[in-house]
């Protein structure tokens, strides 16, 4: 694997463990997909560094079981905001 690729890996692993953020988060930060820093994250890392990968999985594994209610609190603000126009 090139070396920028391990060091991607390796970084974007320590910053979801240190913030807590998501994916998107994360990619957003990095300029690269979630595409990219979930196979980094949860594929590659695996191979590179055992330690970090299974401490970034537990953070992604939190944020996805908390996936759906993030959704629906975006939802609820997006229609509040909606019916505030309105008034």
């Amino acid at each position: 694997m090139r070396d920028d690729i391990v060091e991607r890996c390796k970084t974007l692993a320590e910053y979801i463990i240190k913030t807590g953020c998501t994916v998107r988060e994360a990619g957003k930060i990095f300029a690269v997909s979630k595409s990219t820093v979930h196979k980094d994250v949860s594929e590659r890392l695996k191979y590179i560094d055992e330690n970090l990968y299974n401490k970034a999985r537990k953070i992604l594994e939190v944020n996805f079981s908390e996936r759906h209610l993030r959704g629906g609190i975006a939802t609820k603000k997006k229609y509040e905001k909606i019916k505030s126009w309105k008034k």
